[in-house]
């Protein structure tokens, strides 16, 4: 099974060690099912784990821990941003899940648009508690 974690969901895993998005983190960790990532996913983690915000609570060991794991994921280079997506900065997600051919795209952001949408093409898109109780 191949998953496409959201940021946000690699972001909690470090924050919350103990809720749901931890739980998925550390089943791809045990080889429980295959991540799909990007080149511009982890740039993302990169860029955004040094916003004000995330500087309080990140620790930069973590993130680097974390993007060192993820480059041992499936690393896709090129993505073709065919999707639209509600906020354009979630277009990337869409275009990992269909060039990665995943079975699922986790998230937690409920105001982007991408649980709403239920789907693209085969793959889920779903909540990480969905996600645990289909899956882990």
């Amino acid at each position: 099974m191949r998953v496409v974690l959201d940021t946000n969901i690699l972001f909690s895993a470090l924050i919350s060690p103990h809720g749901h998005p931890d739980a998925i983190y550390r089943a791809w960790r045990s080889a429980r099912f295959v991540v799909v990532t990007s080149r511009m996913q982890l740039d993302e983690i990169r860029r955004a784990s040094r916003y004000p915000k995330f500087q309080a609570i990140l620790q930069p060991v973590k993130v680097g821990a974390m993007i060192n794991n993820l480059q041992r994921a499936v690393v896709l280079d090129h993505l073709t941003m065919a999707d639209e997506a509600d906020d354009p900065d979630d277009a990337f997600l869409l275009a990992m899940a269909r060039a990665g051919d995943v079975d699922y795209l986790v998230t937690g952001d409920r105001r982007a648009g991408l649980l709403q949408r239920g789907h693209i093409e085969r793959t889920r898109i779903v909540t990480p508690a969905v996600f645990c109780a289909e899956v882990l």
